[in-house]
């Protein structure tokens, strides 16, 4: 998991590598083989009656064991980022609306300058930022929260100028 992915994962915008498990397509029973060549079919052919003959009692009768549904979309829900930083915030005297250093500590991940250089790294800082301890440390809050805000997270958008 990048750096990043620990960010989102705090947040409760991603769920841990270990947890996370690709959804597969509901698999499809192969026709099972009867044991022995005489033995009886599991269902019985009926034959169709003459349209002449059909009726309303002999409405066709769907089976829902027939049908495979496709499992349907889920929104994704918003995270209220905001809320749940305020609550760790709280008595602790920590900027994370301004500060990158104080975002990181508030979620309890590294926030050293190597650590801060690997994010900076992994979301694309320009190169000319990279050796300017502040600018760097000012485009990367920006980015982490604008990065939060694409991943389902709520961050006002006065945080985001």
């Amino acid at each position: 998991m990048g750096f990043f992915g620990k960010i989102l994962e705090k947040l409760g915008l991603k769920k841990g590598e270990e947890e996370v498990k690709p959804v597969a397509a509901a698999p499809v029973a192969a026709p099972a083989k009867p044991a022995t060549p005489a033995a009886k079919p599991v269902a019985e052919v009926v034959k169709p009656k003459p349209v002449a003959e059909v009726q309303k009692d002999d409405a066709p009768k769907v089976s829902t064991i027939s049908k495979m549904e496709a499992p349907k979309p889920v929104a994704v829900s918003e995270v209220d980022v905001v809320k749940h930083l305020e609550e760790l915030s709280l008595g602790k005297g920590l900027d994370w609306k301004v500060s990158i250093v104080d975002l990181l500590k508030l979620l309890d991940i590294d926030s050293s300058r190597e650590a801060r250089n690997e994010l900076a790294a992994e979301l694309g800082c320009p190169a000319d930022l990279m050796h300017d301890s502040a600018k760097m440390n000012v485009w990367l809050h920006k980015e982490v929260l604008k990065q939060i805000a694409q991943n389902g997270g709520n961050i006002p958008a006065a945080l985001l100028d």
